[in-house]
């Protein structure tokens, strides 16, 4: 066993343990908590009951994480089917989910089977933790506590989301995300950032095509006086109007928030 494996394991197998200690129906009780804690749209515990299929999902996945632990697969299988259509999520019951994992509004989310999701993770809508092989061994991502992955997230692979760590919406994650560390972009770029305490802050990311375009604009502008110079070249009536679109452009770049 490689010792990249050996630290999926570990984590799988303390969740497991924790799971065993806590029991079934004090998890269940916990899960019907964590909504409170994690969506501040939340008034009473109607809405909790008809308006979040996340924790329908969670709960569900329990029983049937349970079951097929102890060998009853096609059961497993069929009851996550029946859940899956209410729920419009795709939870596989082998995945390995800790305590207080919260699916904000929940639809479109896919975990595959050899995923790892410790404690206190938040997860948004239409997050897919998929596989990029057909090898039978480890091929979903680990997930550790405390991280954020923003809605429509893409994480795929045996790779690790470390913890405290953010990805932001539609981002592919197919590589490691360092604790405490924010991944944006396709494919998710690696910004260090420091911690913070609030997990709703997960929109709270740089804007990377901005500062791309803004610096691509600003070359051109530096070539374009050059090449003036150097020929003396006369384009003043065309680069007058060019100069008033770039400031408009810079200007409405400038207006989004950083």
């Amino acid at each position: 066993m490689s010792e990249e494996t050996d630290i999926h394991e570990q984590i799988k197998e303390r969740i497991l343990k924790k799971q065993k200690e806590i029991g079934l129906w004090k998890q269940i009780k916990e899960d019907f908590s964590v909504p409170r804690l994690n969506d501040p749209a939340l008034d009473s515990n109607f809405e909790l009951f008809f308006n979040y299929p996340g924790v329908w999902a969670i709960i569900a996945h329990r029983i049937t994480n349970r079951l097929y632990n102890r060998g009853w697969k096609k059961l497993a299988r069929a009851l996550t089917g029946i859940v899956s259509l209410f729920s419009k999520t795709d939870v596989h019951p082998a995945a390995t989910i800790g305590r207080r994992v919260f699916i904000d509004h929940a639809i479109g989310v896919v975990i595959g089977a050899t995923c790892v999701i410790e404690e206190d993770v938040l997860i948004y809508q239409c997050v897919t933790l998929g596989g990029v092989s057909l090898d039978k061994g480890k091929r979903h991502p680990t997930i550790r506590a405390n991280a954020v992955i923003g809605s429509g997230a893409k994480v795929l692979g045996n790779i690790i989301v470390g913890k405290n760590s953010k990805v932001g919406a539609n981002s592919v994650v197919v590589s490691d995300v360092p604790k405490n560390s924010t991944a944006v972009g396709v494919p998710a770029k690696v910004i260090h950032k420091e911690k913070k305490d609030c997990k709703l802050a997960h929109g709270d990311l740089p804007d990377i095509n901005k500062e791309m375009f803004k610096y691509i604009i600003e070359r051109i502008h530096i070539l374009e006086e050059a090449v003036k110079e150097e020929d003396g070249i006369d384009v003043s009536d065309k680069d007058k109007k060019l100069e008033e679109d770039y400031t408009k452009f810079i200007n409405a770049m400038n207006s989004i928030k950083k």
